[in-house]
């Protein structure tokens, strides 16, 4: 089994920033927070969007809403994912989730390739 807890959320102004942390822990932890880990957000009444992921051997990806503003890391010494959140916009606002794979390499963001997710993590930009 693997828990997964988000934290850093909160409030701040457009252009603003924040970073995200979710850190693993459980008997199975390490068979799943240094492979395929990424981050999604989902709105209320929308499907969950995946926006960064990084795989096994540190190959980050992000979707087109993202790529520039923020950056996604993680610390398989402390089993922690991180998104670091600059340049923040309106349309940012969301709950954030963090989501682990046992699968090497993050070649989808399809939410059924990810075994663990975290309870999520509000962030809300104001304009």
């Amino acid at each position: 089994q693997v828990h997964l807890v988000e934290s850093g959320g909160g409030s701040v102004q457009a252009g603003g920033s924040l970073r995200l942390s979710c850190v693993g822990s459980g008997s199975t932890v390490n068979a799943y927070t240094r492979y395929c880990m990424s981050w999604f957000r989902q709105d209320p009444g929308k499907e969950r969007e995946g926006i960064a992921s990084v795989d096994f051997s540190l190959l980050t990806r992000y979707s087109d809403s993202v790529k520039g503003r923020f950056t996604v890391s993680k610390d398989n010494a402390n089993n922690t994912l991180y998104l670091q959140m600059d340049n923040l916009k309106p349309e940012d606002t969301s709950v954030y989730y963090c989501a682990a794979s046992n699968e090497l390499t993050c070649r989808s963001w399809s939410p059924t390739m990810y075994h663990y997710w975290g309870q999520g993590t509000q962030v809300t930009v104001s304009s």
